[in-house]
Formats: C-alpha cells, sequence, structure tokens
C-alpha cells in the first residue's frame, strides 16, 4: 500500500517514519510513504500557500489552487482503489473500523491541514471524506496524518510479526463492529513490590487462561468504555 502526504512541513515525518513497525514495514517493502511538500505546488517566487479568510478573522486559510495541483499530480487518476483524506478537527472520528476500511485501498492520499483551515472547496469538492482523530484541535494535521498511517499499516498482511495480534489488540472486534478493550498484560518477576500477577496466568492452564482474559477483557471494558461493551454485547447476542 502506497502512503501519501501533502503538507507544508515535509521534514516533520522524518521522526514517525523513521522508527518502529511503520519504519519497518517501509524498509521490507510492505509499504511506501510518499511526503509531498505543498509549496512545489505554488506558482509565485513567495511560494504562498495561505491567504486570509474573507470575511475577516485570525489567522490564515491553506488556498484551495496549489492543493488541487497537487492532489492531481499525485493521484492523475482517480478511482475506489486511491483515497484522499483531508485531516480536519471538522471530520468524521478515526477509529479502528475506519482503519480497517482504508486498509484494503491501494493508496491513500492524506492532506495535512494547518492555520486557521482548508479552503472549504478542498473538503467539498477534492476530499474524498474529513477524518479527525479525536474531539481537540491541532496546530496541523501532521500528527493526525502520521497516526492514521501507523494504525493502518499495522492491519496489512505482513507488518506485523503475528498477524493475529491485530484482531486481540483493544477495538479487534474485525469486521463485524467493534470489540472489547485489550485484557490486562503482565510479565516477570511474577511479584513486584508485594503486587502479584494472577495466578492463572501462571498455571500453563490455556483455556483457564483464556476465560480468564476474556472476563478481564469485559471488566476493564465495563470499567473504562462502557459504550463499547454494549456495542460489543449487542453483537455477541445477535
Amino acid at each position: 500500500m502506497v502512503f501519501h502526504v501533502l503538507t507544508i512541513f515535509p521534514d516533520f515525518f522524518r521522526g514517525p517514519f523513521e522508527h518502529g513497525v511503520v519504519a519497518r514495514a517501509a524498509a521490507a517493502g510492505k509499504i511506501r510513504l510518499e511526503v509531498h511538500d505543498l509549496r512545489n505546488w505554488t506558482t509565485d517566487r513567495h511560494r504562498t500557500v495561505d491567504d486570509r479568510p474573507f470575511g475577516g478573522g485570525e489567522g490564515m486559510v491553506l488556498k484551495a489552487e496549489p492543493i488541487f495541483r497537487a492532489a492531481e499530480a499525485i493521484f492523475p487518476e482517480r478511482g475506489p482503489a486511491r483515497r484522499i483524506i483531508l485531516m480536519s478537527p471538522q471530520g468524521r472520528l478515526f477509529d479502528q473500523a475506519a482503519a480497517r476500511r482504508l486498509s484494503r485501498l491501494d493508496e491513500l492520499l492524506l492532506l495535512a491541514g494547518r492555520y486557521e483551515g482548508v479552503d472549504e472547496r478542498v473538503a467539498e469538492r477534492l476530499a474524498d471524506e474529513e477524518l479527525s482523530i479525536g474531539d481537540y484541535v491541532l496546530s496541523g494535521g501532521e500528527l493526525a496524518a502520521a497516526v492514521v498511517i501507523d494504525a493502518v499499516a499495522r492491519l496489512l498482511d505482513g507488518v506485523l510479526g503475528n498477524q493475529d495480534s491485530a484482531l486481540r489488540e483493544s477495538f479487534g472486534g474485525g469486521a463485524e463492529g467493534p470489540g472489547l478493550l485489550d485484557c490486562p498484560q503482565y510479565t516477570r518477576p511474577a511479584g513486584f513490590r508485594g503486587w502479584q500477577a494472577p495466578e492463572v496466568l501462571l498455571s500453563g492452564n490455556h483455556e483457564e487462561v483464556r476465560r480468564w482474559r476474556l472476563e478481564a477483557a469485559i471488566e476493564k471494558t465495563a470499567r473504562m468504555r462502557p459504550e463499547l461493551l454494549e456495542k460489543w454485547k449487542s453483537r455477541v447476542e445477535r
């Protein structure tokens, strides 16, 4: 799968893309990462990408023209396996189901907004959808784009050492809907400052371990994210 990011700060991605799962996947040829500098598609000597908002107000707005020009150069042909997504606080909330859906694409272009926002014609006429990683405002869409790429990449075949681990993680409910949060995890030493790891995890009884993990996941989901538990119950009871 090919991930494209359109940004005015291409150097930002040196950190996120040079470490961890994404870096290993790129090195192994499982994914390709292409970071594009929006200023390369400007036409004036100042390489201007923003302007004042019509109607007044604080801040600057990213111009539609260079974004359209860049997107049309990156994707000269559009199709269902190529999507353009605008990272925006006004977008639909990005979740594990969205990550699974995007993992089925061939190419994904993420538009990283900045300043006071992006000309609305980008959202209306160019982007296939808007996505937000949470109900808060960031300084720009670069962090959000990196989050989306990490979440999607790890779902691709061969990216994780054990692909089944993606199904057992928090929210790993598969295509049918959201799953439970992951169960609590423990490792050596079994005793630490007087706190003991659960005896069942040391028993070697795989069925008892499986049952404990399910019960612990249900308990933790009920405590931390009760709305997920209700969705999970409705799926199980169908």
